[in-house]
């Protein structure tokens, strides 16, 4: 029975995670998001390129998935109460992430994963999430560098459960850890490109100026039929 829980669980948050909100909500703005800025179906590219406030329900979404993901199956009139709902809940935060970087709805070419990471841990591992949100912004409003800023919160998700199972007791403690290192590393991997261009001095900032705000190209407007 638990087997088929952990099936269940791992389906739903990978079709979730796949759903591309960055791609639909940027279509109906009239962007292909995928041929402007980095190419990442993401918040920050919609933000910059089509809209702050598409690029904000985006990344709201992105991060409900996450969320939902880790706690569906707790709703007692979907299912029956789970075995484990801990251990499923770090399933979903996977499968989730894993969805939103290859998306089926999209051709596989999805995002970078921290907002609905972001989303997952809220569920998971809420201790995890709020160190490293605070990382994120810290990092972000000092130095402008959203890639910067996800690159350090992905390090410090590790680092944050680890020292907080050591306050813990029983068997498995640790396996939160091990999950919690999956995601950094996995953050890590989406933002290589990134990480290349910061030591190369040549990743853009993020300006919030409308004199700084971009336009698309031509190429990569959606024409209305």
């Amino acid at each position: 029975m638990f087997q088929l829980e952990v099936i269940a669980v791992l389906l739903v948050g990978y079709l979730l995670g796949s759903i591309p909100f960055a791609v639909i909500l940027a279509k109906r703005g009239g962007v292909d998001v995928y041929a402007v800025g980095s190419g990442n179906p993401g918040a920050t590219n919609v933000l910059r390129y089509v809209g702050k406030g598409l690029g904000r329900i985006v990344f709201a979404l992105d991060f409900l998935k996450g969320l939902i993901a880790t706690w569906w199956f707790q709703v007692e009139f979907l299912v029956a109460s789970p075995e484990d709902p801990e251990f499923l809940g770090l399933w979903g935060m996977v499968a989730a992430v894993i969805g939103h970087s290859f998306p089926v709805f999209a051709r596989f070419r999805g995002g970078k994963g921290v907002a609905t990471t972001m989303g997952a841990l809220l569920g998971v591992m809420p201790t995890a999430m709020a160190v490293g949100l605070l990382v994120w912004v810290g990092l972000f409003f000092s130095l402008r560098y959203v890639s910067l800023a996800s690159i350090a919160f992905g390090i410090s998700l590790p680092i944050t459960v680890f020292f907080g199972e050591l306050l813990s007791e029983g068997e498995g403690r640790y396996v939160k850890v091990a999950f919690a290192a999956i995601l950094g590393v996995w953050i890590l991997i989406r933002h290589q490109s990134n990480l290349t261009r910061l030591l190369a001095g040549e990743e853009d900032k993020f300006s919030s100026s409308s004199k700084n705000s971009r336009k698309p190209p031509p190429s990569s407007v959606i024409r209305s039929p």
